[in-house]
């Protein structure tokens, strides 16, 4: 078996296991997120024929005509929910779009929470049912296993276990579901997706389709990561950094275009990007601002940060 880019985890010890096990596993995964910002997940209790239920709906929904998908393209949601075509996103850094289009699923709240209005409605496509409700099935799982994660992390930080629990309750979060075409002619420079890092607290990645993704590690070399059968990649973004003034990483990553001769290959992705409310406060904490790690960061919310971010990359005029 070839060595490991990213360590790996067993969530089922911090949700399940011994006192022990427990502090072992937030151990190793604070100890990946400040070293490598990634980590593979297993036992994340996220079922299996929920992540292929929704992998064929979404390869079914993506092998639509593009005038059926473009009906569910929402002007002015900066593509929040619904579609987003082809070639309308692109890196911060990068003028050329990215090589996908993609659908997302938001947040639906449940319980009254005033919080509903700040929400637009979850696009429903009519001509695949199945997509839209396994997606919102799918979206709950992530949410669980994403809040047991920020649970470990808080217990890391020393902020105590609840500290994120109010602050991600109907959070922000997207679930998404990328396609990468096949790529038909030798692109201009793009590659599939751009160097880039996350916006969100942390990122719930579920097995690609087809290789690619790439992590930029300390020495400025590219490392491919490639989960194992059932493994989630896990990896910190940008808010969860901005929180912690740089201790814990938001590491630089990509998909590449695949050698040549698999080009006709189309990928397909599902990463759940968990971000708070947005009104959560990301000013840095006390305890991680120090002489030798001064602060690097001016305070802002959630909400504010996402504007500006949605702007850089391409999505919001």
């Amino acid at each position: 078996m070839s060595k490991r880019t990213i360590p790996v985890v067993d969530l089922s010890q911090f949700v399940n296991g011994t006192a022990e096990q427990r502090s072992h596993f937030v151990r190793d995964l604070g100890k990946a997120f400040h070293e490598i910002g990634f980590v593979g997940v297993v036992n994340h209790g996220i079922p299996k024929e929920l992540i292929d239920g929704f992998y064929q709906s979404s390869k079914s929904f993506f092998g639509l005509p593009v005038d059926t998908k473009r009906q569910y393209e929402v002007p002015g949601l900066a593509g929040q929910r619904g579609y987003t075509s082809f070639g309308k996103e692109h890196a911060k850094q990068s003028k050329v779009a990215d090589l996908k289009e993609f659908f997302q699923i938001g947040q639906e709240v449940e319980d009254g929470d005033s919080i509903k209005a700040d929400y637009p409605d979850n696009v429903k496509v009519t001509e695949k049912p199945e997509f839209t409700q396994q997606g919102r099935d799918l979206y709950k799982a992530f949410e669980k296993a994403g809040a047991q994660l920020l649970k470990a992390i808080a217990i890391y930080l020393e902020l105590g276990e609840d500290y994120f629990d109010k602050k991600i309750h109907n959070g922000n979060s997207i679930l998404r579901a990328i396609h990468y075409p096949p790529i038909t002619q030798e692109p201009a420079s793009a590659i599939r997706a751009e160097q880039h890092e996350d916006i969100n607290l942390i990122t719930l990645l579920v097995g690609a389709s087809a290789g690619g993704l790439q992590l930029l590690n300390k020495e400025d070399e590219w490392m491919a990561i490639m989960p194992e059968e059932d493994e989630i990649v896990i990896n910190v973004g940008d808010m969860l950094q901005r929180l912690t003034n740089n201790y814990l990483k938001s590491t630089t990553h990509r998909v590449v275009n695949p050698p040549r001769e698999m080009w006709h290959l189309p990928r397909l992705s599902i990463p759940f990007f968990l971000h708070p409310r947005m009104s959560m406060d990301l000013t840095c904490l006390d305890k991680c601002v120090s002489e030798e790690n001064p602060l690097a960061y001016e305070p802002i919310t959630a909400g504010g940060y996402l504007d500006e971010r949605l702007r850089e990359i391409g999505l919001k005029k």
